[in-house]
Order: structure tokens, then sequence, then C-alpha cells
């Protein structure tokens, strides 16, 4: 005899098809249609209200978050410690909807790029980078990116959707577990979390911070809030809510040019939210919580990488503390008007921002050869 729960699995599948599911679990228009609950959109006290609705005792709600964000389990049958009654409870009540690994691709530098199917089909990518024995996942917080940043290969998808806070730590799940096989075979797992995959996380704000609070707690992933960092375009709204955001997570900013015309050209973002407010708003950001912003900035022959530029951006973000990071331009396809700057004129800009007294470094170059560098995740097949 079926039960509620397959008889709803049924339903989903029959209405979304082979290519709703995924790895455990069904979709969130699923959950959202029959009425069951994600797991990992759960946070820490919404599973304590769990294990209090199901007359468990309270730490039980430890035990299961242990299971999921430390250990790694996401089939509550193989939770030992658990009851099988409790198990049953959480398997008639609970999905864990897990994205798919469609491709894993892994540099010559050793960066690894995961391609990943979402319960409606829809793809993302996300990254591995590690330097020195230090791990940092690149997260994505939209399928597609509705900016159109004109360098950037997520903006020539165009936007599909936000990702939910479930799906953007099931990114972060897999990508852990995929990290302690193959990059440190010790256990150790993801020390750095950055949002700069697909997608501009201030534009999906309520779902980025539901996860990263959930990696942050103590009692999940207890992932330290400074070891995170949100990328953002500039988006001035997503620059004052972190500022009273109750976690200390970093911020860095795509700035590319420091003069308007020259950003809204390469940076449509820029006709909505202009150089001046968005240092006005940066400064509100330091005044309120005392944090050292970066800068990122893309070097793009005879486009922005004129020293001149340096000595614009030094007066634009005077008072700021900056720190920059330059990136040589990485190549997307369809986009061959745009080359990476020559290490001459490189070097110049450096000279100047030196002269100038703005720190900076060259980020290291990591990924391009597989696509998984800055500007260059992109997924063709979505659809909208």
């Amino acid at each position: 005899m079926e039960t509620h729960r397959e008889k709803n699995i049924i339903k989903i599948i029959m209405k979304m098809g082979v290519a709703g599911m995924a790895e455990t679990g069904l979709s969130n228009q699923g959950e959202q249609e029959f009425g069951a609950c994600e797991a990992l959109s759960l946070s820490y006290e919404d599973w304590q209200e769990k294990v209090r609705a199901w007359n468990e005792p309270r730490f039980r709600a430890d035990q299961i978050t242990r299971w999921i964000y430390v250990q790694k389990v996401f089939d509550c049958h193989e939770m030992s410690n658990l009851s099988k009654g409790l198990r049953e409870k959480i398997s008639y009540e609970l999905l864990m909807t897990l994205p798919i690994l469609i491709q894993e691709q892994k540099s010559k530098d050793g960066t690894f790029k995961y391609l990943w199917q979402m319960a409606d089909g829809q793809r993302v990518e996300s990254v591995i980078l590690n330097h020195g024995g230090y791990t940092t996942a690149c997260l994505s917080s939209q399928v597609g990116c509705p900016l159109a940043c004109s360098f950037c290969a997520t903006g020539g998808m165009g936007f599909v959707r936000n990702l939910t806070s479930a799906e953007i730590l099931g990114q972060f799940l897999m990508m852990e577990r995929r990290a302690v096989e193959l990059l440190t075979g010790k256990g150790n797992g993801i020390n750095n979390v950055v949002f700069m995959g697909m997608g501009e996380p201030f534009l999906n704000m309520d779902d980025v911070f539901a996860s990263i609070r959930t990696l942050q707690h103590p009692k999940m992933r207890a992932l330290g809030a400074r070891h995170i960092t949100i990328s953002t375009s500039g988006v001035i709204p997503g620059i004052l809510a972190l500022a009273d955001f109750e976690l200390p997570v970093r911020l860095s900013v795509s700035l590319h040019a420091p003069n308007d015309v020259l950003r809204s050209k390469l940076m449509p973002v820029n006709k909505t939210y202009s150089l001046s407010s968005l240092i006005e708003a940066l400064r509100h950001y330091k005044e309120k919580t005392k944090e050292r912003v970066t800068f990122e900035y893309v070097l793009i022959e005879g486009v922005n990488d004129d020293p001149q530029l340096a000595y614009e951006m030094a007066a634009l973000l005077d008072g700021l503390e900056p720190y920059v990071n330059l990136i040589r331009y990485n190549p997307v396809p369809g986009k061959e008007a745009y080359k990476r700057s020559s290490e001459t004129r490189v070097k110049a800009f450096c000279a100047a921002l030196k002269e100038l007294r703005i720190e900076f470094e060259v980020r290291q170059e990591k990924g391009t050869d597989i696509m998984a560098a800055c500007g260059q995740l992109a997924v063709s097949a979505n659809r909208k």
C-alpha cells in the first residue's frame, strides 16, 4: 500500500519527469505544491522546532544537523544514532534535494569545476580552488545573471531564476564531500566560501543570507563568518543590508572602471547604481562595520588598463582604505574583441598603484584552461 509520501513523490515525478529528480529528493516546485519541506532550507532553530513537534529530546537536532553538515550523510536511514521511529518521521516529512553532478573537470593547476543539475533541470557551475592547502568553494547564487556585464560569460546567459538557500547549500555540501575525497584525503574540508560564481548575490539576498547563517552556525557547518565573502557588482541595497547583517561577512566589489562613462559600458548595472552612490554606500558600510572592502578590477587590453585610470581609481576610493585585486582578463567565447592586458601594461598599471600607495595584488590565475576562472562560468542548456 502506498504511503502519503510515496503518493506525493509519484505525483511530482509524473508532473516534472526524470529531469526533475535530484540525488536524494525532489524539487522545490513539488514541495511547494504538496507541502513537503526541504531539509536543507531548515535553520538550526527550525530543526529544534521539528524535534519538539516530534516529541523528541532537543539534542536530536544537534545529531541530525551534525550528520548532514559535518559527516555529509544525506540519507536519514544511515543516521545510525537516531531511533528507527525518528528516521521514519524525517523520511516522511522532509525531502533532501541535492544537486546532481553532471560533469567534473580538473584544471592543470588543481582547480575543479562542477556542473550541477537542480531538481527542475536548471544547471549551474561552481568551483573549488586550492591555495597552498587551503580550499575555497566558489558558489553560484543564481541560474544565469541579469546584469549582462559585457566581458562576462555568465551575463551572456541571461537570467533564469534565483537559487534557493537549499540549492546553494547543496552545492557546498556536495563540493565539500568531493574536496575531502580529491584534494586532501585527510578528512579536511572547505576552508573558505566566496559568492563569486554565477549570478549577483545581492539580487538573491534572502537566500544567500539564509545559506550563510547555516554555514556559520556552530551547530551546523560552523564555518567562520570571516571565511565567507560576498562579491557584488555594486547593488547598493545589498551593501546596505550587509552593513546591518548580524555576521561579519567580508565584502568584495567588482569595480573594473573608475568613472561612470567607462563603467556603464562594461557594467550596465552602473546606470542604476552610479559610482558616486556606490561609494557613498561603501562609506556607510565601512563606518558601520569597520571592515575593509576589497575591489576587483579586470584588466582588459586597451579598455581599462591605462595607468591614468589608476590615478582616477585612487581619487575615487580615497578614504576607503581599499585593497585591490587585479585580474588578468580571462577569454570568453563570443567576446573576442576583449583581450587580456599584456605584461607590460599590467606592470605599468601596478606601478601607478604602487606610486599612489594603493595596496593591491595581481590575482593568481586559476582554472582558465577549463573555463573556471573569473568571468568564465556559463551554462548553455538552461531552459527559461
